[in-house]
């Protein structure tokens, strides 16, 4: 691991960015991080920031891979299948009290590999029950929030695979900045240009109010049906305060929410998964009127099959997001098996629960209402990568007028 004034000073200017673009921390709020014990510098500079923002308390959920693995392989089965009432009645008091979250993610990807896949599944669907008020408050913009990541070892060492662990670890850090536009002359005034450049290309989409997507690509055929009440979004958000944030850093996506019942055809992914400590790749999903009717994996069948059985909504999709291939991400060429970046790198779809902001009032809307307006409701929401520079998108409006969203994976407009 470097330790130069160099790697310390982007250090700090990647903790400030995480504070002030990510979360924009505000004076007397709290701040709850989660991260990795072997993350400790970074947290700590985030900690540091965020009092620096004006923030009242900071608190940190500590993580650790190596604990993550013993339990799974050692303790009682029980274990998995219940979510503590206290993790819950903590993340949901942070909520109540306006606190902003600040999720680092570094592990491995292949942390669980091997693991009784049950184990896995019970304890995706416990917390997904257990976490589900605390989600909701995310999924709707209640509160502000942003997933960022650090170079973990094991995490460092699947990326890049052909170099020792520290040099592994000195790229993928370096690969981070790059990401999040840290070398930038102003990194906070890069990404006010860069939210900019996203929303324009929300706004055409919303101007053109489709009824209707159609997915072409090897391996895929798909149409997916918009509800009425639809809205693209991109990057930064505003929390119930109005006050702005961006859910992920680095971000490269336009993105709405699917009509429920309204997929059909098949669709094959372009990038490996990692999920629940596992990777799954090379799959096909096939779609009958919304529903997951048949799934296909190379690699990791079991895996996807218990995610998409993780309860009903779990059946169909939230999540549909546009990607152009040529995202600074994608040319890069780094495969990260990780999905805050590689979602980046290409189109993608998400299983599970839908955002209520990207329907037209649904920050407003009770669950009874988004699910009348098209959005599926689920336990869990997970991204899966479909795109590629053989892709075609094709928007399909009310009066059947196509027009072309996407030409061989880049933004036809």
């Amino acid at each position: 691991m470097m330790t130069n004034v160099a790697f310390v000073n982007n250090l700090t200017k990647y903790a400030e960015l995480i504070v002030r673009v990510g979360v924009n921390v505000q004076k007397n709020q709290e701040v709850f991080i989660t991260g990795a014990i072997d993350q400790a510098d970074l947290v700590r500079l985030v900690a540091e920031q965020a009092y620096l923002a004006g923030a009242s308390n900071v608190h940190v959920d500590w993580t650790d891979d190596s604990l993550s693995r013993l339990k799974y392989e050692k303790a009682a089965d029980e274990v998995f299948t219940r979510f503590p009432e206290w993790e819950t009645a903590k993340r949901n008091s942070f909520v109540e009290r306006n606190a902003v979250f600040i999720s680092i993610v570094s592990s491995s990807p292949d942390l669980l590999s091997g693991i009784d896949s049950q184990r896995i599944a019970n304890f995706q669907k416990a917390a997904g029950q257990g976490l589900q008020a605390f989600r909701r408050a995310v999924q709707s913009d209640k509160v502000s929030w942003t997933v960022v990541a650090a170079a973990g070892k094991a995490w460092a060492s699947k990326v890049f695979p052909s170099v020792n662990e520290e040099e592994a670890v000195n790229q993928l850090w370096e690969a981070i900045f790059k990401a999040v536009r840290l070398h930038s002359e102003d990194p906070v005034k890069a990404w006010e240009e860069h939210n900019a450049t996203l929303h324009s290309k929300a706004q055409a989409l919303n101007e053109n109010h489709f009824v209707k997507l159609h997915y072409t690509a090897p391996g895929t055929d798909m149409t997916i049906e918009l509800s009425d009440k639809h809205i693209w979004v991109a990057a930064g958000s505003e929390n119930q305060n109005h006050v702005s944030f961006m859910a992920n850093m680095p971000t490269e996506e336009v993105f709405t929410v699917p009509q429920k019942t309204g997929v059909n055809g098949y669709v094959s992914s372009t990038k490996p998964l990692s999920y629940g400590g596992n990777i799954i790749d090379n799959f096909k999903i096939t779609f009958e009127a919304g529903r997951i009717v048949k799934v296909e994996a190379e690699q990791g069948q079991e895996t996807l099959q218990k995610l998409v059985d993780t309860d009903e909504g779990s059946h169909y999709l939230g999540e549909v997001a546009l990607v152009p291939h040529e995202s600074p991400i994608s040319q890069s060429n780094i495969l990260f098996y990780n999905t805050l970046f590689d979602e980046n790198a290409s189109n993608h779809l998400a299983i599970g629960s839908g955002y209520a902001f990207n329907i037209d009032g649904g920050k407003q809307m009770s669950p009874e209402e988004l699910a009348e307006n098209g959005v599926n409701a689920s336990i869990t929401h997970v991204d899966f990568m479909i795109g590629s520079a053989e892709m075609d998108i094709d928007g399909i409006k009310a009066d059947g007028t196509i027009v072309p969203i996407f030409r061989k994976g880049n933004w036809a407009f």
